[in-house]
């Protein structure tokens, strides 16, 4: 192991006398040193979880392709159990965390966009496809794992981010674990260790005729023959099959097909990563403690306060540990020193990472992932006279909305300034004309004075001519639904933040109307909002947009090809 990666030396024996395991881990202090002394350009991917009495410790090894030897079926389908002691780019822990999340999220969109099976099937696979290769063969399979035990550190923290997170997880193992062949899914079967047993010849027989009636009952589903495999498994293991009257039920046994397995393997996989998820969440001095006292404690507990002591030069942790040690304390008392230890060594980790590592993690969950629009690319610039006829036919609701209050009130407070500022930086709008804008707006409230003392500033800062010349980009569909918005102002997600009653009138102003906007009011109740917005825009301009709304400049974007389309074509 390289001396930038804090090195865990783990060495299994078994007593003579004795059947329990003596484990001994050994703490490098003088490597730790490094390795929270400086800024690496690598990290080490770990999970460290609980096990029982009378298991071995599992050392973790770089994950490949997994090969059964009894048939040669060979899997690229991880099952995500143990994560690789590999080591990963601080780059590469955040892209491949990023390709991931586009994989998931265009799950999602399609799955509340109610397309088909056959649909999904296209769309995962085309997902897959674009967002998770790698340009060295041999790297795909750890770019997989990798990018799943980033996102499940991310998304472990709420109960709401482990909801989404587990559903979408599950539907791509779903849709993976359809394409394999027949005998690389039995490989992965066998390695679930599932409740299910095969079929003999003889039953099958007796039952053939039962299981050709629900068979034929099945849209798509082969008649058995023969040659048909099926697995019986106690009914309670498949209950999405069993809600769909999809299997034969006989003695507490569901005769599964072996075109329907992937329900049996999915719902145990489905159970591990939500079991494993909430692991992750309870990652605490729980766990550490549990973990230390079941192997040696007072080896370990020295060791560890010995390393705490090369780092932090702290030898009260040591002399304390030793004085409960040597009076024979009894163990509460000694866990207490212990947890004092574990929080310090927390809290430093936590300090060391806070500007490398945390912000990425606080981040992914919440990163926009489409294109940058600090710089129009479609349609170039534009002037002032052009903001009142691209408001009415190409803003989205929340920019049309913070447009229409400037123009009646002549101000907007911070939050909208910032949010319609950058979407009109994105549009096309030049600074020089920006400044002219905003002061004819402010001029008729506050006056031109205080305008070019108060207001012209932050215009001017948000084009990157002032402070830290940072060029700001437009806000993302996921900021604006995030914020805030309090008494008085106007920014934010109208589709979040609307009452019903507003939402529906506004709707109605752009000439939305019918069963268009009960779907639009169906998406946003199941909180879809950005799927409302797409609903919107598709029903404004009688064209549907597949890839979803993401953006608000997107959102013109994509209204000026269509309405240009539609002039080309009059012509």
């Amino acid at each position: 192991m390289s001396h930038d990666a804090l090195s865990i030396s783990c060495m299994t024996c078994r007593a003579r006398e004795s059947s329990f395991p003596a484990i001994f881990l050994v703490w490098r202090a003088d490597i730790y040193k490094n390795l929270i002394g400086k800024k690496n350009s690598s990290i080490i991917v770990a999970e460290l979880a609980p096990h029982t009495d009378g298991e071995e410790m599992e050392i973790v090894r770089p994950h490949r392709a997994r090969t059964n030897h009894h048939n040669d079926a060979v899997s690229t389908l991880p099952l995500y159990r143990s994560a690789p002691s590999l080591e990963v780019r601080l780059e590469d822990f955040e892209l491949f965390a990023m390709d991931r999340l586009r994989v998931l999220k265009g799950i999602s969109d399609g799955l509340s966009r109610g397309k088909k099976p056959e649909e999904m099937e296209k769309l995962v696979k085309d997902l897959w496809k674009a967002n998770m290769g790698h340009q060295d063969a041999s790297e795909v399979v750890n770019k997989d794992i990798i990018s799943h035990f980033v996102l499940r550190l991310v998304y472990c923290r709420t109960e709401d981010l482990r909801k989404w997170f587990l559903s979408m997880e599950t539907a791509l193992f779903r849709h993976r674990f359809g394409r394999e062949r027949s005998d690389a899914q039995r490989a992965l079967m066998a390695e679930f260790d599932l409740p299910c047993k095969p079929v003999s010849s003889a039953e099958f027989e007796n039952l053939k005729e039962k299981l050709s009636q629900v068979a034929r009952s099945i849209i798509g589903q082969q008649t058995p023959t023969a040659d048909s495999i099926y697995y019986k498994v106690p009914f309670e293991e498949v209950p999405e099959l069993v809600a769909g009257r999809r299997v034969f039920i006989h003695k507490g046994y569901a005769y599964v097909a072996m075109n329907q397995v992937v329900s049996l393997v999915v719902t145990q996989f489905r159970s591990n990563l939500s079991k494993a998820l909430i692991l992750t969440n309870r990652f605490s001095f729980k766990i550490f403690t549990s973990i230390m006292f079941r192997l040696s404690a007072l080896v370990f507990l020295i060791s560890f306060l010995y390393a705490l002591s090369e780092v932090m030069h702290d030898f009260v942790l040591v002399l304390c540990a030793t004085k409960c040690i040597i009076a024979n304390t009894n163990i509460y008392k000694l866990s207490s020193v212990v947890a004092f230890a574990y929080r310090k060594w927390t809290s430093t980790i936590r300090e060391q990472e806070k500007d490398r590592l945390t912000p990425i993690v606080e981040a992914l969950c919440t990163s926009y992932l489409g294109p940058d629009y600090s710089r129009p690319k479609e349609f170039g610039e534009i002037s002032i006279n052009d903001l009142d006829q691209l408001a009415e036919s190409s803003f989205p609701l929340c920019m049309r909305h913070l447009f229409v209050k400037l123009r009646e009130d002549h101000h907007l407070k911070h939050g909208g300034r910032m949010q319609l500022g950058l979407f009109l930086k994105g549009v096309g709008l030049k600074l020089e004309d920006a400044l002219a804008f905003w002061k004819a707006e402010f001029s008729q409230k506050v006056g031109a004075e205080r305008f070019d003392k108060e207001y012209a500033y932050s215009i001017r800062h948000n084009y990157g001519r002032e402070g830290k010349r940072t060029d700001y980009t437009p806000y993302s569909c996921q900021k604006i639904i995030s914020s805030t918005p309090g008494v008085g102002d106007h920014h934010g997600c109208p589709y979040r933040h609307f009452s019903e009653e507003n939402l529906r009138a506004a709707i109605g102003r752009m000439g939305v109307g019918g069963r268009a906007i009960e779907d639009v009011m169906d998406k946003v109740r199941n909180r879809h909002y950005q799927l409302a917005c797409t609903l919107t825009f598709e029903a404004v301009h009688g064209s549907s947009c597949d890839a979803g709304i993401n953006h608000p400049n997107q959102y013109l974007n994509d209204s000026q090809k269509i309405l240009q389309a539609k002039v080309n074509a009059a012509l």
